[in-house]
């Protein structure tokens, strides 16, 4: 049996261009499962019923690695899995070394290995390229002078005489909200913030 296995990583996405290359490699509509979710671990739900179904010498047809998943060691222990537990063949289809029909011997799977731990490396060094590039970019912006997090609430003139009213227990809390003109977060945080200054 052949079976063909899809992921995009949200609702949103549409798959069909994996899908369709899956066909076209031959692989049966009815055998080709999607899931539309995150490729950071391997518990999704058409992924596992796939596992379930997959026996010795059946191949298992992807568009690209990284449909398979994001975590490059747990992909390598999915392959294994597959390959040397079940049994069945893998056919990513982007990249011709990645295809264990072609070489049974040990030199196959050191390559398909090879080729895995390749990918894994390029593939976590650039996250780190991006955790980095981020870092950099916050500190840049930081020196000059860009301000993160929420804008603190601009305290106009007559945000005082209200603040004075409502804490006298003059004007209801009610009351203060409309003349300011702000939602129940905003008008607590002013009331913090007149607190402090006026305490």
């Amino acid at each position: 049996m052949i079976y063909g296995y899809a992921r995009v990583s949200t609702r949103l996405q549409n798959e069909d261009r994996q899908v369709l290359a899956l066909k076209n490699f031959g692989v049966p509509s009815k055998r080709i499962m999607v899931d539309k979710q995150s490729g950071k671990d391997f518990n999704r739900t058409n992924y596992q019923k796939l596992l379930k179904r997959l026996k010795s010498g059946d191949v298992l047809v992807i568009k690209s690695i990284d449909r398979l998943g994001r975590n490059y060691d747990e992909i390598l222990k999915q392959w294994r899995y597959i390959t040397k537990d079940i049994g069945a063949d893998i056919v990513v289809l982007d990249m011709a070394l990645l295809d264990t029909r072609q070489h049974k011997n040990l030199l196959g799977t050191f390559v398909a290995d090879m080729v895995l731990q390749i990918l894994g490396f390029v593939a976590e060094s650039e996250r780190e390229n991006i955790r980095q590039r981020q870092a950099e970019g916050i500190a840049a912006a930081k020196a000059r002078g860009v301000k993160f997090g929420r804008p603190k609430a601009f305290i106009a003139a007559n945000y005082i005489e209200i603040h004075k009213l409502y804490r006298q227990k003059k004007i209801s809390k009610k009351e203060a909200k409309q003349r300011i003109d702000c939602g129940e977060s905003t008008f607590l945080s002013l009331m913090r913030e007149l607190d402090k200054k006026h305490c």
